[in-house]
């Protein structure tokens, strides 16, 4: 019987690409005060265009020399803490409000994300969900070595719960990294494929396999329950 809940954030609670049009658009809004340089809405759509081809790395740079906007590496940097500073326009889907509503009453819940800071902390913020769990851990806190599939995250959540893994469920998106940890310590994982999802990955090592699939966030309270 599951008593204990970990949840990722992007992609699993809401769709990540929501915050990236975010992002992107108060970078936009930014650069369209420069002299000479075009519309925000023009921008922001040479950003997208890079952004969608997949140019995940050197979205600004490929997108600044395609506007002509002489850049250069502070000039780079600028715009990715503009990014990862903006107080992102995103609202949690209604399904899964309803979800932690029903978890939260059954389960001792926690978050565990990876990512830059303060981009998680406001999206936590922006997405209102801080009230949905016991405990709410950011992996940049303890430094990039405890970004997942690092176990320092999953393991300071097990001890401050005082959970038991065995009966701990690890809901998250991304086969790469989110379930290697959690199926060393032997708890139930469970992968939450949002049809606009950003990380589609497939791992090759057979430990990274999630043990569940569901496509939908509606689906999680009735496996949880089989489990």
């Amino acid at each position: 019987m599951i008593q204990t809940v970990i949840l990722d954030l992007d992609d699993t609670l809401y769709d990540e690409i929501d915050y990236c049009k975010s992002g992107f658009t108060a970078v936009a809004d930014h650069l369209a005060i420069l002299p000479g340089t075009k519309t925000p809405e023009n921008i922001f759509r040479t950003l997208w265009r890079q952004f969608s081809a997949g140019n995940r790395t050197k979205t600004f740079n490929a997108a600044l020399d395609e506007l002509a906007i002489v850049h250069d590496d502070r000039f780079i940097q600028e715009l990715i803490r503009l990014y990862r500073n903006h107080i992102p326009n995103i609202t949690l889907p209604a399904d899964s409000r309803r979800v932690l509503d029903q978890l939260s009453r059954k389960y001792d819940l926690a978050l565990l994300t990876d990512g830059f800071l303060p981009a998680q902390s406001l999206k936590v913020r922006a997405l209102e969900i801080e009230h949905y769990f016991k405990m709410i851990l950011y992996t940049e806190e303890f430094g990039r070595e405890s970004w997942k599939p690092s176990p320092a995250g999953f393991e300071k959540i097990l001890k401050y719960l005082n959970a038991d893994p065995k009966l701990t469920a690890c809901v998250a998106d991304n086969e790469l990294k989110d379930f290697i940890t959690p199926n060393t310590l032997g708890m139930t994982t469970i992968q939450l494929i949002r049809p606009n999802r950003i990380h589609t990955q497939i791992s090759p090592d057979p430990n990274a396999k999630p043990q569940h699939a569901i496509r939908q966030i509606t689906d999680l309270p009735p496996l949880l329950e089989q489990l």
